[in-house]
């Protein structure tokens, strides 16, 4: 017997901020959550497993329109038809109360209550199903605790959509604890809510999938669902189901030993052609390329992001083709001089020094800049402020870091260029 377990497909997921790259793929992401669900559904059929459980966030929160509920009613149909019967939990993104649009669920999807914890058997199998899905999406009790004893001599799975304990970075949505699951005495808890893969345990399972594909940077690498085999002894195998149509990476590249620009394009044209090396096929890469290291070149890379990025994109064209998009460029060198030496100069750059260090905490000049910033930064979508720290920053009117950031840049391509 086999079974696919996965959550947090958010199908349909808006992707902010893409309007400000010309050369973004737009098509090609903003389909990628359903093509990694539909392939994920064709390798349903093609292993021919059991049946499949979804742990949550199916969706990515109220419909637009129809158009992704008639979709997933589509590929639930392809498993209709190899008898796939799917058992679905609802969590926080789609919880019940906060779906404004909803459609009849295909007769082979089986959604588990969310007023208390409810079985699905299945007979011929001897797999029970224990879950509880999301009445609202600020579900903050723990619901693993009111879940059934087992069924003695079945195979017993949990379906629960929890931020669990040690995830402080995800809200704390039905919190319970490892020790807790673990004492329900089931053979395999299928989980939702974190997005990254995890096997917290092993008898009993407890597994994390992560989510079918990346949307973003912040989940960067390979994505996909978990497949799952049994026989009468229990659990025998857990094995990754990759299904991402398009893979997010972070390039970090060392640029130490770069004098200026050029070189430093070169380096990145190593690293480019080694992350293509080690990614075979033609699965299109989204890459956010970061340079790093004490580097001579840092004064000339400051304030060169965007003539950066059009050299990085070039360079990736001609590796590359189509594959590679080249989402930011983030600079994180550091110049060769620190400030101490900079200000053992004793000249003009010197004196700057001196008067830029005290900028951070400058309280008229930090207000004189959020005033003229924040003219531009209201014209930008509110949502841009999310994906970029900086539009935070000056909305918040928390300038000082953002300053201090600046200096050592700024002196440095001084320096180069005296």
């Amino acid at each position: 017997m086999k079974f696919i377990h996965t959550a947090d497909i958010h199908l349909d997921s808006p992707l902010f901020g893409l309007s400000a790259y010309q050369d973004a793929p737009v098509d090609l992401l903003r389909a990628a959550t359903r093509e990694a669900f539909t392939n994920l559904v064709t390798e349903a059929i093609d292993e021919a497993v059991d049946f499949v459980v979804i742990a949550g966030d199916l969706y990515d929160g109220s419909w637009k329109d129809y158009n992704t509920g008639v979709f997933f009613s589509r590929e639930m149909g392809r498993l209709n038809v190899a008898r796939i019967p799917v058992y679905l939990a609802y969590g926080n993104h789609d919880a019940e109360n906060d779906m404004t649009k909803k459609l009849s669920l295909p007769a082979n999807v089986h959604a588990f209550s969310s007023n208390k914890p409810q079985t699905y058997q299945i007979p011929d199998l001897k797999v029970a199903l224990h879950g509880q899905s999301f009445k609202n999406a600020a579900t903050t009790t723990n619901l693993a605790v009111g879940y059934p004893v087992p069924v003695d001599g079945w195979l017993n799975i949990g379906v629960l959509h929890t931020a669990l304990e040690g995830y402080s970075e995800h809200a704390s949505y039905a919190p319970c604890s490892l020790d807790e699951l673990v004492a329900k005495d089931y053979d395999y808890w299928a989980l939702g809510h974190v997005h990254e893969h995890a096997v917290l345990k092993e008898y009993p399972w407890i597994v994390f999938p992560g989510n079918i594909q990346g949307r973003h940077i912040r989940e960067a690498g390979q994505r996909g669902a978990m497949m799952v085999i049994a026989d009468e002894s229990g659990i025998v195998s857990v094995d990754r189901l990759v299904t991402d149509v398009l893979r997010w990476h972070q390039l970090d590249v060392e640029v130490g030993l770069a004098a200026d620009l050029a070189e430093s394009v070169r380096l990145i044209g190593r690293a480019i052609e080694k992350l293509i090396d080690d990614e075979p096929g033609k699965k299109p890469l989204a890459v956010r390329v970061v340079l790093t290291g004490r580097s001579a070149a840092h004064g000339n890379l400051f304030g060169e992001e965007a003539r950066l990025r059009a050299e990085i994109l070039g360079l990736a064209a001609s590796l590359g083709g189509d594959r590679i998009w080249i989402e930011k460029v983030r600079l994180k060198t550091t110049p060769l001089m620190d400030a101490a030496e900079v200000r053992a100069r004793a000249d003009a750059i010197a004196d700057l020094q001196v008067l830029l260090e005290a900028a951070p905490t400058d309280t008229a000049l930090l207000t004189s800049l959020s005033e003229d910033l924040r003219q531009l930064v209201d014209r930008a979508p509110h949502e841009l402020s999310e994906l970029l720290p900086e539009l935070k920053a000056i909305r918040n009117g928390n300038l000082g870091p953002m300053v201090d950031s600046i200096i050592p840049g700024l002196v440095a391509h001084l320096i180069k260029a005296s």
